[in-house]
């Protein structure tokens, strides 16, 4: 694969993911020129990972990149774009790149006019804003969107970045996005309640307790599958879940509600599966019916 040229890079919005992947570009040989940052910790996060970069206006970072970088809130995205655009601040031939797990590049729309290069490129990591990050860019996964003709481009800068090109079509980047959100998000809530319950049962630490479990259970799903499947919810052992309930009743109906509905997936999964028969997934199906304490 070839590598694209050395570029003049603008950050738009030096946050936890815009600071670390213009630092990634710089450790590819690239030129940072140029950034905008709004926040106090963004502004101390750019003097960390951006050393001697200037902080400047928008349309100033903009005018003076070959490659942009956007990395804004979802919502914050379409206004920026239609309004550089609006305002002729886009260059022919440059690199327009967002970093939005939730968008194309029909986002990018309004600046193609200016016929710039639109690429969506969202790195599949959660992140910290610190050099750490850096590292774990390694084998990364980045969904990459763009028109065909600039595949290579976007591959290149991925790779560059450290990261792992993951093609995603325009029609299903919502999609995409729903399937990591639900993954990562909903995997932090479920850890941290978890860890709360065990808490409350006296235990003093923990992640010591569930850590290893659900590192373990983490690597057997993604291995096996719903193969992986365990516990009394596969087993259709309607006694055990019936005393988690009530366990959950007295010390948190919050919880509750989501032991509910992740055992109502995790059984209709199992059924689907052929783990858990039909006759023991109907009475277990009647308990977790009731989504109230």
């Amino acid at each position: 694969m070839e590598h694209p040229a050395r570029l003049a890079v603008g950050v738009v919005g030096a946050g936890r993911v815009g600071a670390v992947l213009g630092a990634a570009l710089a450790r590819a040989g690239h030129h940072v020129t140029g950034a905008y940052a709004v926040s106090d910790a963004s502004r101390a996060r750019a003097a960390d990972l951006l050393p001697g970069v200037p902080l400047t206006d928008v349309p100033t970072v903009v005018e003076g990149a070959e490659l942009v970088v956007l990395a804004v809130p979802d919502d914050a995205l379409a206004g920026l774009v239609a309004g550089l655009a609006a305002t002729g601040v886009w260059q022919a031939g440059q690199i327009v790149v967002h970093t939005s797990g939730r968008h194309g590049v029909a986002i990018l729309e309004p600046a193609r006019p200016h016929h710039v290069l639109p690429l969506a490129l969202h790195p599949a990591m959660t992140f910290t804003g610190t050099a750490m990050d850096l590292d774990r860019l390694t084998d990364c996964a980045f969904g990459v969107t763009t028109d065909d003709e600039l595949r290579p481009v976007a591959e290149a800068l991925v790779v560059e970045m450290g990261g792992d090109p993951v093609w995603v079509a325009e029609e299903d980047r919502a999609a995409y996005h729903a399937a990591l959100a639900h993954g990562a998000n909903h995997l932090v809530t479920l850890t941290s309640e978890a860890m709360e319950l065990l808490s409350r049962a006296g235990v003093e630490e923990p992640r010591r307790v569930v850590g290893p479990l659900m590192r373990a259970a983490l690597d057997n799903a993604l291995r096996l599958g719903d193969a992986a499947l365990t516990g009394p919810v596969a087993r259709g052992d309607v006694g055990t879940v019936e005393d988690h309930l009530r366990e959950l009743d007295r010390l948190s109906p919050e919880i509750r509600r989501t032991y509910v509905a992740l055992a109502r997936a995790t059984a209709l999964r199992a059924l689907d599966s052929g783990r858990l028969r039909p006759a023991d997934a109907e009475p277990l199906l009647d308990t977790l019916s009731d989504q109230e304490p």
